[in-house]
């Protein structure tokens, strides 16, 4: 049964605090059901929805042949994934900047740039998950070791790879959990529940959209690490979707329309923590507003990604129109076909992506700057590199594009918490 934990916050320190923050204060913790073995029972109405939701992830999957570059558009969806999932928690970066600092990484240079550094780790997060969900089940282990990418390189790092051992909780006051929205549980079942969790998501019972949502919901309400638990809860979306096998190429951007619906985001979620009996009316009411939530998240990211793709491919029209005459398979052809992947390179890792010589990059890139395709600049302190800035305006124009109707673009964070000062 689903309960509050009545306890007590002793602070830890009391320098530079108010008097009412010294002060000892209690507050309660949620403690949620087990849900590896929970009998889940879907209205008529919010099955179809998820069974519209699963059928366009399907489709756009399905299409993938059809698409401008399957690899190119999965990259590209991946790390639209990632920006959107690290802006839930604050971490603004625009398109031109990550993908500099992505390039720099490439060259084994230090990009010097810690919030592109968080993106950058979350995308690598969500490769991880994703190819190893391929084949295995996600683990406590797994998750870890996922955490401990996410936080490389931060300034979070003393806290990389670990569950927590204090108590975490989110708005309110930056010194106690007294007056927060929410307080995870206490430290002491983190690890049960995890593994509950790793369990749950092995079933090939029920709906895989609502096992992905589902699994997303109690990651978030578990929060089992000190930062980063939004990061990896949304990457478990991907890899609960790839081992069902709905999204066999890639998962839409699922993220970037909880961006902009952050109320949704936060309210759906926030319904999911009942109390009492999990078969309870409440217990209903509140995974129904969550799935539908969810699934029409999941819709509106399918239209945004064929959206995006239409785009890609028009530039890349535009861009022939502009050349005149392009040999086929020579290295100007495949670059056209490869910059969506890689809006940003060099002559080196040009020539990786494409698979030819340097020197055939060499001279391809030239056209490709005379024609207004391409634009020199630098990455690192002497590194010649050269950038697309129609592709990098459509990469920020998919995420202005997902703005809700009502405007509501601002960056809200449900699922990062106050840390916790102990």
């Amino acid at each position: 049964m689903a309960r509050l934990i009545k306890e007590t916050w002793f602070p830890a320190q009391t320098y530079g605090m108010a008097r009412r923050d010294r002060l000892p204060c209690e507050y309660e913790a949620y403690l949620p059901d087990p849900i590896a073995d929970h009998e889940f029972v879907f209205t008529a109405s919010i099955a179809a929805d998820l069974s519209d939701a699963e059928r366009a992830v399907q489709d756009l999957n399905a299409e993938a042949d059809g698409l401008v570059d399957t690899e190119a558009l999965a990259r590209l969806l991946l790390r639209a994934e990632s920006v959107a999932s690290s802006k839930i928690e604050g971490l603004e970066i625009g398109g031109r900047r990550l993908l500099k600092a992505q390039l720099a990484r490439e060259l084994e240079i230090d990009p010097a740039d810690r919030g592109a550094i968080e993106v950058l780790n979350n995308i690598e997060v969500m490769k991880k998950l994703v190819e190893i969900a391929t084949s295995n089940y996600l683990t406590p282990d797994l998750l870890l070791e996922s955490h401990e990418l996410l936080m490389r390189g931060t300034n979070m790092e003393e806290h990389a790879g670990k569950f927590r051992t204090s108590q975490n909780w989110i708005g309110g006051s930056s010194f106690n959990p007294c007056s927060a929205e929410f307080v995870p549980p206490p430290p002491g079942p983190v690890e049960d529940l995890v593994e509950d969790l790793c369990e749950f998501c092995t079933r090939d019972d029920l709906p895989a959209m609502a096992q992905a949502a589902i699994a997303h919901a109690r990651f978030e309400t578990i929060h089992p690490f000190f930062d980063g638990n939004g990061r990896i809860g949304r990457a478990i979306v991907h890899a609960v979707l790839r081992r069902r096998g709905l999204a066999r190429r890639f998962v839409p951007p699922i993220s970037l329309v909880l961006a902009t619906r952050s109320r949704d985001y936060i309210r759906g979620l926030t319904a999911t923590r009942y109390l009492g009996q999990a078969d309870s009316r409440e217990a209903r009411d509140g995974e129904e507003t969550w799935l539908g939530t969810f699934a029409a998240a999941t819709i509106r990211s399918v239209e945004d990604a064929r959206s995006y793709d239409s785009r890609v491919r028009e530039i890349q029209t535009e861009w022939r129109d502009q050349l005149g005459r392009v040999r086929g398979d020579s290295a100007l052809d495949l670059l056209i076909g490869a910059l969506p992947a890689a809006p940003v390179i060099t002559v080196k890792t040009g020539a990786e992506l494409i698979g030819r010589t340097g020197q055939a990059v060499n001279q391809a890139i030239p056209r490709l700057v005379d024609a207004g395709i391409l634009k020199q600049t630098t990455v690192g302190r002497r590194n010649r590199a050269f950038e697309a800035p129609d592709l990098i305006e459509a990469f920020n124009g998919l995420e202005r594009q997902l703005a809700s109707p009502t405007g509501d673009t601002r960056s809200s964070d449900p699922s990062r918490p106050v840390p916790a000062r102990r």
